[in-house]
């Protein structure tokens, strides 16, 4: 019954999908108010049908219904509840479904939010979303159907991929990555409208840029908490491996950062709105991509499905859209006249947010060069080779530091013609960044990338601040408030500029991180016999002996180890062996005990039967900053997307201006 049902509702999705395509098409080409009605009411039903089906799947995997393929597929009677739940998006099929969920309810907000506001931009932008939402329910209607009945049926399953239950972040990673991946077919659906339209007005590139804050917000959390899951699950000690699939939600990340650069441009001074476009589109395209790597087989990856058969499927999607997007470009793109203020100089804020994007586009083909290379080497001769780690550092740390000095160069640059003495604003900034340059290498940093970072990261930190503060300063001379009224009043003034600056403050903090936990990382492996205590590397550690614990899902071999620091107690960390019943996988899942100063990582590697147990200790410093670092981002996000609802209420009232 629940495969019946729930195939009927994914193909009333479809059908929904389809018909407000061709009716937004209609509705922006005629100028059709009825038809732009009609397209909205289309798109409200596809995200109730996806809705629909979504629920229905969950109530499946709930009650254990065997007879729907999906959860004969990953579902188990000892799966704990949460892990159940959530073992929707475990597996392709209903990966698949998830995006049609998050697809139609973000066609939803779009549709309700846009009611009353650019008819013939929103028809079209429906029309686009609509036309993606087609691809995602057809293959959940096909190739992909987690709805499809199994016969006969099986009395148990085997349970979802056990590193998919080893923590908790598989909880919300997913989830955040997918409002990413998917959230970013409401910019691309903005960028076609826009040229369907021929029009790209300030209004629309205004709420364009606030639908890809909110999408990249998404993004930037996704891989931080894939970062996360990565260095408390996997054992390695690592949080980022340049893995292809890292790199493919890593990819239009850099191009979506890129275009939020190029729309402040385009909104103050009326230029690159076409570049702007170009890179909204790219990243869609960019999304599409690692779909494709993830679902394909392609890729050997531990976030990598297995081979499937909507590989050929999305292949041809990614070239229709490739194609469809360039003749839409080649048509449309000179319609769109700048009509603005020419770039005057390149020593501006607008030459600088130019440079700005040629390093983030450089930066997006360095990754997708290393990622696709060893693919194509493959297909044209059959020879495998692979693209490591040290390319990717060693190409990426030049323009990581290019773009920290960017990043501390371009606030305090005038818009136009820069005036005066450019040089007398940066002195102070440089010649303190230079000396931390300076001391770190006194203090023994050897790495000219590593202490570049310090440098550059203070460059970058300090010009922030400065933007924060002198706002805060002028109003206390010019009013005489206080340092706290003045600087919450500065705030509100410019909230989209202060999340912005949120942002750079993370991106500093999160680089100063990563180039701590690299430099300094220590590691070493130890054997311990049951009771015996060993210093390692300013840590004493007692081997407590192992214990084995038998849940419904899983049985845990866990060692048990007391650290303590300069005779200061730090518990009993359990870094353990988890076998899966269902699977008979067995995942070693570390023990981590973080600090502001440093973190102490136990990944256990054997343990014996006369009480001896092998563990990797590894020290690095400031991981937990790299996580403040990057949630500072996704506030920063919040804050310049939203700017009102998080503010009204600090501080006294004052007059406010666009920011």
């Amino acid at each position: 019954m629940i495969s019946l049902l729930g195939r009927g509702l994914v193909l009333m999705g479809l059908a929904a999908a389809s018909s407000g395509a061709v009716v937004g098409m209609l509705a922006g080409r005629k100028g059709s108010k009825k038809a732009g009605d009609w397209a909205r009411i289309l798109a409200y039903a596809f995200g109730f049908f996806m809705v629909a089906a979504t629920l229905l799947m969950e109530v499946a995997l709930l009650t254990h219904d065997f007879s729907v393929g999906y959860v004969a597929q990953v579902g188990s009677l000892s799966t704990p509840l949460h892990i159940t739940i959530v073992s929707l998006w475990s597996a392709l099929e209903g990966s698949i479904l998830f995006w049609g969920l998050v697809l139609g309810l973000y066609t939803i907000g779009f549709a309700r939010s846009t009611r009353d506001s650019h008819p013939q931009h929103v028809a079209y932008s429906l029309a686009t979303l609509m036309a993606v939402a087609v691809v995602f329910t057809f293959l959940g209607a096909s190739v992909a159907a987690p709805v499809a009945p199994v016969s006969p049926v099986p009395t148990d399953g085997p349970g979802p991929n056990p590193l998919l239950q080893n923590h908790l972040l598989m909880i919300n990673h997913p989830p955040s990555l997918y409002l990413g991946f998917v959230g970013m077919s409401v910019p691309f659906s903005m960028a076609c409208a826009a040229l369907l339209a021929g029009r790209l007005d300030a209004a629309w590139m205004k709420l364009l840029r606030r639908w890809t804050l909110v999408v990249w917000g998404f993004l930037t959390l996704g891989i931080l908490l894939g970062g996360w899951w990565s260095y408390e699950v996997l054992g390695w000690g690592g949080y980022w491996a340049w893995d292809p699939v890292e790199n493919a939600s890593f990819m239009p990340w850099l191009t979506a950062t890129a275009f939020l650069h190029s729309a402040m441009v385009t909104a103050r001074k009326g230029i690159f709105s076409g570049w702007s476009l170009v890179l909204v589109i790219s990243s869609f395209l960019l999304t599409l991509l690692g779909t494709f790597m993830t679902r394909s087989g392609v890729f050997n990856s531990v976030h990598s499905f297995t081979q499937s058969p909507i590989g050929p499927i999305f292949l041809g999607f990614i070239a229709v859209v490739l194609v469809s997007s360039l003749v839409l470009l080649s048509a449309r793109l000179d319609t769109l006249s700048e009509g603005g203020t020419p770039m005057e100089a390149a020593v501006s804020r607008e030459g600088g947010f130019l440079l700005n994007n040629l390093l983030f586009v450089a930066f997006t083909f360095t990754v997708l060069l290393g990622t696709l290379y060893p693919l194509v080497v493959e297909a044209v001769s059959e020879r495998r080779i692979s693209v490591g780690q040290p390319y990717f550092d060693t190409m990426s740390a030049p323009i990581g530091l290019a773009l920290l000095f960017l990043m501390g160069v371009g606030p305090g640059l005038p818009w136009g013609r820069a005036e005066g003495n450019i040089r007398a604003l940066f002195w102070k900034q440089a010649s303190f960044s230079a000396l931390v340059g300076i001391l770190s290498v006194a203090l023994g940093v050897r790495s000219p990338w590593v202490a570049g970072t310090f440098t550059f990261a203070t460059f970058a930190g300090w010009g922030s601040l400065r933007e924060i503060w002198l706002p805060a300063k002028v109003r206390m001379s010019a009013q005489g408030e206080s340092l706290g009224v003045a600087l919450v009043s500065s705030i509100r003034r410019s909230r989209r500029r202060f999340g912005g600056h949120v942002v750079h403050l993370g991106v500093v903090i999160l680089a100063v991180a990563v180039a701590s936990a690299a430099h300094w990382r220590q590691d070493v492996d130890v054997t311990l016999t049951k009771g015996e205590a060993k210093e390692v590397m300013g840590y004493s550690l007692t081997y407590l002996g192992a214990v084995t614990q038998d849940q419904p899902h899983r049985i845990s071999q866990v060692g048990r180890f007391a650290a303590s620091r300069g005779g200061r107690e730090l518990g009993v960390l359990e870094p353990r062996f988890n076998r899966y019943k269902s699977r008979g996988d067995e995942i070693p899942s570390p023990a981590v005990h973080s600090g502001p100063k440093e973190d102490l990582y136990l990944s256990l590697l054997r343990v014996d039967e006369d009480d001896t147990a092998s563990l990797r200790v590894v020290i690095q410093p400031l991981v937990a900053w790299l996580w403040i670092g990057g949630l500072m981002m996704v506030l920063g996000s919040v804050i310049a997307a939203f700017p009102g609802g998080l503010l009204r209420r600090l501080g006294p009232r004052t007059s406010e201006r666009a920011a």
